[in-house]
Formats: structure tokens, sequence, C-alpha cells
């Protein structure tokens, strides 16, 4: 009850800029205690947005998006997390929704160590500005994460308790 109260707490307070209609906002399949993003998504498609989810290709590349809306149906990936279909339309984000296992008040976050959120975020910038928003739950802020160069600090954290804006690091 106390996940369900915090993705919908997320959710009721929204991203802390505006979202314009036909923004690409991805998002993620929730794996093991990662907080679901669902309802912020649904708000956010609800406010015209255009959804999608990533898939992953390699180990050591970026992430792929699709075009996703809620209820369709989603695909096992590589990695047992549920994916949209290889024919759905790829995209590219302007907001990356991004879970966490843990985050500082540098903008840092760890991840389950694949790399994969740092290799796309590289990649993506080198196109234009994507704007990484992490969401977790408020126990998972740490004093430190121990960022290496290649990491990539998010520009923002939303928990249920409060909206960290890391813009001005």
């Amino acid at each position: 009850a106390a996940r369900v109260a915090a993705a919908a707490a997320i959710a009721a307070h929204g991203l802390p800029f505006e979202v314009g209609p036909g923004t690409v906002v991805s998002g993620y399949a929730p794996v093991r205690n990662e907080i679901d993003p669902a309802p912020l998504m649904k708000r956010l498609a609800s406010e015209g947005a255009r959804l999608a989810l990533p898939t992953v290709t390699a180990r050591g590349q970026s992430l792929i998006f699709r075009a996703w809306t809620p209820g369709e149906r989603l695909m096992l990936g590589p990695l047992g997390i549920l994916e949209p279909s290889p024919a759905a339309a790829e995209v590219v984000p302007d907001i990356m929704l991004v879970p966490l296992a843990a985050f500082d008040r540098t903008g840092h976050r760890i991840g389950y160590g694949g790399g994969y959120y740092d290799h796309t975020f590289a990649h993506l910038h080198k196109i234009k500005a994507v704007i990484g928003v992490g969401l977790g739950f408020a126990v998972q802020e740490i004093r430190s994460v121990p960022a290496l160069p290649h990491d990539v600090a998010l520009d923002y954290v939303l928990t249920e308790k409060k909206v960290f804006d890391f813009r001005s690091r």
C-alpha cells in the first residue's frame, strides 16, 4: 500500500516543469523494488505527452525507445523486463523517467549496474537536450554515490516527499 501511495503522490505532483503537447516522455517497466512510473505516465499522457518505453539491444549500447500507450501489450525483453513490440514506432524522448536503486543530492544515481541509462544519456545528449528525471522513494537517498567520469547526473529526482532539482550543479 505504501508503494502504491508513493507512486500516486509523485503523479499528483507531476513534473516540476511544463510538458507541452507532443512531448515524448519515456518511462520504464518497473523491476525489483523500483517505484512504478505508470501513474505519472498516465497523467502526462492525459496532458498531451506521447509515451515511450525503452528496449534493450546489447550491453554497452544505448537503449532504443518505442512508442507505447497505457494498456498496450508488452513483451518480455532479453533482460526479463517488459518492452513494447519491435513493431512499435521508434521515437527519441525529450524527457526520460529513470528508475534508481539510490541517489544523492548531486543528481547521481545507482541503478542495477548495466550502464544502459548512462550510455543512453551520453548518446542522446549528442542529438538533443534530454531531461533526465529519476523516480524513487525518499528512503533511497544516500549521502554520496561513487560517481565515475562516464556517469551522467540527472536533472531532477522525484520522490513521494520531495522534488530535487539538480540543474544548477
